[in-house]
Order: structure tokens, then sequence, then C-alpha cells
């Protein structure tokens, strides 16, 4: 099989996976909210709750994080550089891509990035780390604030 049959498998399921995604994040809000319109029993039922939601909410974020990633995959495809290093320019290998169908490095660059990544979290100041995401343009769920009581 050649890259490109090995690539549009690998769009397939990627749209599969975030279908699934998309399906579990709606199932998610819908969750929250249907515990946001009852009412808590004792403070035992209330902390609980609050760790379950706790919970629910880094693995939405989780999700959310990789259903973006999935969807700058195929909007990578639809323009015609998926597969391509972001980094060095060069084709990042199938066996990667099939590891992990939305990478956008090669290993060789993934892990030069994740070695400065680690050099600059020892070096970084405390209020920088607060800030780290404030430029980000994406909202995730833990950037909505809801009433679950």
């Amino acid at each position: 099989m050649g890259r490109k049959e090995a690539i549009l498998k690998l769009r397939q399921v990627l749209i599969r996976r975030r279908d699934a995604l998309r399906k579990a994040l709606a199932g998610d809000l819908s969750s929250l909210k249907e515990l946001r319109q009852q009412a808590s029993g004792d403070m035992l039922d209330a902390a609980l709750d609050s760790a379950q939601d706790e919970i629910s909410s880094q693995l939405a974020e989780v999700e959310s994080r990789e259903l973006t990633q999935i969807e700058n995959a195929l909007e990578r495809m639809r323009n015609g550089t998926y597969g391509i290093c972001e980094v060095t320019g060069r084709q990042i290998p199938l066996a990667r891509l099939q590891a992990l169908p939305y990478a956008t490095m090669c290993i060789e660059a993934q892990r030069e990035a994740e070695k400065r990544g680690l050099e600059n979290q020892r070096s970084a100041e405390w209020g920088n780390l607060i800030d780290a995401h404030a430029g980000d343009q994406d909202v995730l769920l833990n950037d909505l604030e809801m009433d679950v009581s």
C-alpha cells in the first residue's frame, strides 16, 4: 500500500475518532446540565458529585484537545500539508502517523520540542505559568464557568 492510500485510511480513522469525541463531549455537556437541574443531597453527596464533576471536566478537556488536533489534521489533509513535519519540512514516516494520526512533527523534531519545553519549564516564573495560555484562541470546557450546584 502506498503513502497516499495509507493517508486516505488515516483520514477515515480521524473522522471516526472525531465523531466519537464530538458525541462524548456532547454527552459530557448534557450530563453537566442535568446535574445543575438536580437538587443536591447531603454534603457527602455534594462532595462526591464535585469530585466526579472535576474528573469529568478534566477528561472533557483532554478529549477537547484531541478533537482540536484531529480537526487540524483533517484541515492539513485538505490543504495538502498533512504528513509533513512543521519543523523540518520532511515527510513524517507512515509508522508515526499510524501510531499518532494527528502528529505534526517527525520524532526528532518532537523530541527536540519536548526537550526545549522541559528546559523552559525549569526556568519559568510562576507568573508566566499562570498566563501561559492567555493568547490561545481555543475555549476549553474548564474556561467556562458553570454552576452545577
